[in-house]
């Protein structure tokens, strides 16, 4: 019997979804195994919408399955993972219940298969509805605290698409150009779903695909002084839009990864917008220098959960044990940078991470002397903490399309 049009798809998510809610893998990791079998780009991007919108919402989605069925499914059990990307296309994707019902079904065998159709026909007759913003599992609301609420109505709808402009004097030109938003100074921002290659000014490196948020902590160590003093260290630097940045901004950049995949991006990226930088391949804990730097910039790895908006499965993977690893990482990286900067240079440490312990906790522990961040050095809307540090988050800048959570903390050294 021929399978139904799409099914690849959704076995695809069906993977996705069990690789992220199960053995604790991100959707990038997933995203390649999962859609090996798929050949068409379209269902590939399918697949992963689909795995996407039911992680987003998947508190709500699971509250809907337990409503209409007085059986108890386990979080892992076939049918509750069915329903939850049955759910997802129909309430978030605008799937017509009937193409739900012939792609979906078609996971399942037997009772599992009768129990689906069951609960899914029954919240179409009940035209069930999601809320205005995704339920937060209770960890995680009770982690990001007061701000949750703000937070989740900010991952209700996946990120815009935002571009940083090699020169930002050319910021009105390009807006109109590509008929873009401005978000602040070499800022702009275009509808989600844009075809990023066949954009005018792609193949001239013009510009490169960087949130708002993660454009502000290379911004915030300024343009490089004329002639001295201006090496820069980019630390964790793949793949590569805070170096493009730092070289934008005439600082002579040295490029620290130790991945060489991601490295391969950030060379591509140096020669699409033909901006310099060197590269090294190392492990920043074990790598020493020849020289001090003019200035450090450590965008240290996370857990990654201020990327909420585009990569929800952070929500269901991330806790208390994730996050003590990193801390430890994030401690060691910056004491080491702390002892590469020369004197009078500016280091700034940064995580896309809404969590208080990569964070303020660990700013805490620095050494140098901090130097403030100012409100005028930060786009309309943002403001920095009372210690001068800055907190981004989801449900920041609504009016403008929100951007992603970080933390981000500037210092000086004197001696």
């Amino acid at each position: 019997m021929a399978q139904p049009s799409g099914i690849h798809a959704r076995r695809a998510a069906l993977r996705m979804l069990d690789a992220v809610l199960r053995r604790g893998e991100t959707l990038e990791q997933a995203f390649g195994p999962a859609t090996k079998d798929v050949r068409q780009f379209n269902d590939k991007a399918l697949a992963r919408a689909i795995a996407s919108e039911a992680l987003r919402w998947l508190v709500d989605i699971d509250a809907l399955i337990d409503s209409a069925t007085k059986q108890v499914l386990p979080p892992d059990a076939k049918p509750r993972m069915a329903l939850r990307l049955m759910l997802a296309q129909w309430l978030r994707l605008e799937t017509p219940p009937h193409a739900v019902i012939a792609t979906g079904l078609p996971l399942l065998t037997g009772g599992p298969r009768r129990l689906a159709h069951g609960v899914f026909s029954t919240l179409v007759k009940q035209e069930a509805a999601l809320p205005a913003a995704p339920t937060l599992p209770d960890d995680v609301a009770a982690r990001w605290g007061e701000r949750a609420g703000d937070i989740a109505a900010g991952l209700a709808e996946p990120p815009e698409l935002d571009l940083t402009l090699r020169d930002p004097h050319a910021t009105t030109i390009w807006a109109s150009k590509l008929s873009a938003f401005v978000t602040a100074p070499g800022q702009l921002r275009l509808p989600r779903g844009t075809n990023v290659e066949k954009l005018e000014g792609f193949e001239d490196g013009e510009w490169w695909v960087q949130d708002l948020a993660a454009s502000l902590p290379a911004h915030l160590l300024g343009r490089a002084p004329e002639g001295e003093g201006n090496h820069a260290l980019d630390l964790c630097a793949a793949p590569g839009g805070k170096t493009l940045q730092l070289a934008a901004q005439g600082w002579n950049v040295t490029a620290l990864d130790i991945s060489k995949r991601r490295l391969e991006l950030l060379r591509e990226n140096l020669k699409r917008t033909g901006l310099k930088a060197g590269i090294v391949r190392a492990d920043a804990l074990t790598w020493e220098p020849k020289h001090r730097f003019d200035a450090i910039l450590l965008d240290a790895p996370c857990t990654a959960t201020g990327t909420c908006r585009r990569h929800p499965d952070v929500i269901h993977r991330i806790g208390p044990r994730q996050i003590e690893e990193m801390t430890q990482l994030q401690a060691a990286l910056l004491e080491r940078a702390a002892g590469w900067l020369k004197p009078g240079g500016r280091l700034v440490y940064a995580v896309c991470s809404l969590e208080a312990e990569e964070g303020e906790d660990i700013a805490a522990g620095c050494s140098l002397t901090p130097d403030p961040i100012a409100e005028d050095e930060l786009p309309a809307g943002l403001e920095p903490g009372a210690w001068g540090h800055v907190r981004t988050d989801p449900g920041m800048l609504q009016d403008k399309g929100g951007l992603d959570g970080f933390f981000i903390a500037r210092w000086r050294r004197e001696d």
